[in-house]
């Protein structure tokens, strides 16, 4: 079996929630009644977002991209008081406009619009999440499409920042075993970002497609420990990718991460993180490398302000494929949270990423008219691992609020390029982003 599920998307169930007769009155959103230990809870979520993409001209290309999007996932979730529970969950997108390419790749649709720049948020409608579920104190599982984040998400992730996320057809298995703490997913399908518009194998040139979903046999392994104040992760994630314009993904990384909290004064802490990993093909990639992944970072919480600096390298192996270098990939990542805003590493270059950042975050409190009130700024130097490349470097800024129940952000990325491009759309990029979202 290749699929879980092939049902349509669900319409927002808006109407379950009514006002009670009698006080309290429940809010919107909280779970209903509806029987000896059952409830049903609505699952509303709707975002609007412009998004500015400004780029280097063409004789062809005007370098810019104005998106102006809505996307409302909307489903319900019904629960027994024994800890099984059943959820769907529909997601649209709207574009109010055009003047954005959806498509970072050649598709023969109306939203593919190549004389712009790339806002990877197509129109769409679909099935997001249909799943249903076992929960107990020891241990969690859960069957279906479905939503799944791992630790920080630098490996496996939902890649929120888009509209459309990213789900997997899966059985995920949660337990906690002594001290230690296990997950294991087995999944058959990675839903992209992309949507239904790029689901059709006729619109694409032979073996390039379709690109709605990757299939394949994917298998995701974690275990967790404490040691004092340093916490403990040992993982392995194998791809095996069925698409045969896709297997140069498939890889194997076995790795281990560690991270602790080290309060040093009453409003000081140090904030350390260390992880390596190994990759290398597998399955049924056609090309043999093996290639190092390395992270570090330290901070310092002084009472509301975080200061950060870190090192991520993404190595290559340069002796891949009879000389041509090939590096860490990580397909199934929340990329745009790592190597800056500006998504020009979504795609690890053959001669791998050495990103060197340093960051700065203030929460502020005491403002009423803007609760949840924080600001952050952040620069990276980007560097090749192999051959000695001085890609750019990119500032990254946001701020954030509240304005009652809607969450309001606004953010900034500019990448500038040094010297010739080095690698497939190494190019001066500047991004602007503002939205408003609001969940229940």
């Amino acid at each position: 079996m290749r699929k879980f599920i092939t049902a349509a998307a669900l319409a927002a169930p808006l109407g379950l929630v009514q006002p009670a007769l009698a006080a309290p009155a429940p809010k919107f959103g909280d779970p209903v009644k509806v029987g000896d230990g059952l409830t049903l809870d609505p699952i509303v979520d709707a975002r609007l977002r412009w998004e500015h993409v400004d780029q280097p001209t063409t004789p062809t290309f005007t370098g810019e991209a104005d998106a102006v999007t809505l996307r409302l996932r909307a489903g319900v979730e019904l629960r027994h008081a024994s800890g099984f529970s059943a959820l769907v969950e529909g997601e649209g997108t709207l574009a109010i406009g055009a003047d954005y390419n959806a498509f970072p790749f050649a598709v023969a649709v109306r939203q593919r619009r190549p004389q712009f720049s790339v806002v990877p948020d197509p129109e769409n409608i679909d099935l997001n999440r249909a799943q249903i579920q076992y929960k107990s104190k020891a241990a969690t599982l859960t069957l279906g499409r479905q939503r799944i984040n791992i630790d920080d998400q630098r490996w496996v992730g939902s890649v929120a920042w888009r509209q459309n996320e990213q789900t997997f057809d899966a059985v995920r298995a949660e337990a906690k075993l002594g001290p230690i703490a296990v997950d294991a997913t087995y999944a058959i399908s990675q839903r992209t970002i992309f949507g239904i518009d790029a689901g059709r194998t006729a619109d694409f040139a032979p073996g390039a497609g379709p690109r709605q979903d990757y299939d394949g046999d994917f298998v995701f392994l974690n275990a967790t420990a404490k040691a004092g104040p340093v916490n403990l992760r040992a993982f392995a994630y194998l791809l095996d990718y069925d698409p045969a314009f896709f297997r140069a993904n498939s890889s194997q990384s076995y790795g281990g991460k560690a991270t602790g909290s080290f309060p040093i004064a009453p409003e000081l802490k140090l904030n350390l993180m260390a992880s390596y990993a190994r990759q290398s093909d597998y399955g049924s990639n056609p090309v043999a490398y093996a290639a190092d992944y390395i992270a570090g970072e330290g901070g310092l919480a002084i009472d509301k302000l975080t200061l950060t600096a870190g090192y991520e390298e993404l190595g290559s192996d340069r002796a891949a494929a009879a000389g041509a270098s090939r590096a860490v990939q990580m397909p199934m990542a929340t990329l745009h949270k790592f190597n800056g805003w500006a998504d020009l590493f979504l795609t690890t270059p053959a001669k791998g990423l050495r990103d060197t950042y340093v960051g700065a975050a203030y929460k502020f409190d005491g403002i009423k008219a803007l609760p949840g009130l924080n600001a952050a700024v952040i620069w990276h130097n980007f560097d090749s691992d192999v051959g000695g490349l001085d890609f750019g470097d990119e500032w990254n800024a946001s701020l954030g609020f509240k304005l009652g129940q809607v969450a309001v952000l606004a953010k900034y990325a500019n990448y500038k390029r040094h010297g010739a491009a080095d690698f497939a759309g190494d190019q001066d990029t500047e991004k602007f982003w503002l939205q408003a979202e609001v969940s229940f």
